[in-house]
């Protein structure tokens, strides 16, 4: 069963039986909003990109990106970069998993962020969507739905965080200006 979440609210990512999820996959899906022009409805694409920056005691210490898809101990992996979306309300147009049994010890948050590569800015932007699915089975756990739009560039959609009772989801869902990850550490660091 799905949870749809909204803008800060926390989720256990313990399964309904008392065990822990093993391995999840945050996919990211998004659509060019069609605009209108003198000759009708037009889309232009939209090169949006999913990163996981990987942070030990609010200090970042690895990062999963389209030009650094696996992280260096290999517990976070993106599947790799998609220049035009498109799934929207779909499947996912990129994907990062990871391994929640690999995570080393010292890693207690995986922030994921969403980022205009190209510069557009989310009013162009629609039907975008980040999800957590169990990568064991394949069944979706937790969606945030990206509203409204806005004159942003990026966006610090959520995160996974390792506590006393296991890993926990939280939807962040602030919006951000930047191109790269690099450019969100200043917004990301609030949300920690």
């Amino acid at each position: 069963m799905t949870v749809n979440m909204t803008k800060g609210q926390k989720i256990s990512l313990s399964k309904a039986d008392g065990g822990s999820l093993t391995a999840v996959r945050m996919g990211l899906g998004w659509q060019a909003a069609p605009r209108r022009g003198l000759f009708g409805s037009r889309t232009r694409e939209i090169d949006l990109d999913a990163s996981a920056v990987l942070f030990a005691d609010k200090n970042p210490v690895d990062v999963v990106f389209f030009r650094h898809l696996t992280s260096d101990d290999g517990s976070v992996r993106h599947t790799g970069d998609n220049l035009v979306g498109g799934a929207g309300q779909g499947g996912d147009d990129e994907s990062i998993l990871v391994d929640l049994q690999r995570v080393p010890v010292h890693i207690d948050q995986i922030v994921f962020t969403v980022n205009s590569f190209t510069g557009q800015t989310f009013s162009e932007v629609q039907n975008a969507f980040c999800r957590l699915v169990d990568e064991t089975n394949g069944q979706e756990l937790a969606r945030y739905t990206l509203t409204g739009g806005g004159s942003y560039t990026a966006q610090i959609m959520a995160k996974v965080q390792r506590g006393a009772g296991g890993w926990t989801m939280t939807a962040i869902g602030t919006p951000a200006n930047g191109r790269t990850f690099q450019d969100l550490i200043p917004a990301i660091v609030p949300a920690l």
